[in-house]
Formats: C-alpha cells, structure tokens, sequence
C-alpha cells in the first residue's frame, strides 16, 4: 500500500466498516459497529499517519523493529501504534496491523454485535 487511496479501500472492505470525521476534515476515523479501528491522516509532503490498535505485548515489538512505528499519538500508548508512511513497514505487514487492529475491536464487541457482523 503506497497511498492514501489504497489504505483507505483497505481498511474498508473490513466487513461493516465505516469513515467517518468526528474530528474534522483532516482525520478520516474507521469504525465497526461504533467502535474506532483506525484513524488516518495525510500530512505536508505526503507522509500518513495511521493509528492502530494492537496487542500490548506486540505493540513494543513493531516498535522496536519498525522505525516508523511509534506509540499512539493521542491515544493509549500501551494499546495504540502510529504507523508513519512512507516507512520500513513492508505493505504486507501494514496490512497485517490493519486486520489485527480491526480484529482486537471486533473481538471486544459484545456477542450480539459480533452476530449482527456474522463473525
């Protein structure tokens, strides 16, 4: 994934996910059933700024291997990476983070919600 384009289709052929901008034009916030995923930005030159959920343990692992991996910018830094693009992050571990992000939401959803996705 080289742009914004390409990670935004990403992000939403998660099933039942949604774009919203709660916080203006500027950051494009991902949703399942209510429930952020994802926040992306684009900034001066190009260079994206995506927030991920993850697993704490992992979080400092992608950290410690990625330069471009950074704790959470305005989020719980335990829980939350920001990934800078361009970067070192290879486009099939970008994606991984994307569907391990989408998936720690999914699986903190109540079973009634999880139904109504048919996960």
């Amino acid at each position: 994934m080289k742009n914004l384009a390409e990670i935004k289709a990403y992000l939403l052929e998660k099933k039942a996910a949604e774009e919203t901008y709660p916080f203006g034009p500027e950051a494009m916030v991902f949703k399942v059933q209510g429930k952020l995923f994802a926040i992306v930005s684009e900034h001066a030159g190009g260079v994206i700024h995506i927030n991920l959920k993850c697993d704490p343990d992992e979080a400092q692992a992608l950290r410690d291997v990625f330069e471009s991996v950074k704790p959470g910018y305005h989020m719980n830094k335990k829980h939350w990476n920001t990934v800078f693009l361009p970067g070192d992050v290879p486009a099939g571990e970008l994606m991984r983070m994307i569907d391990q992000s989408y998936g720690l939401v999914v699986n903190g959803l109540t079973r009634a919600m999880r139904a109504e996705l048919d996960v």
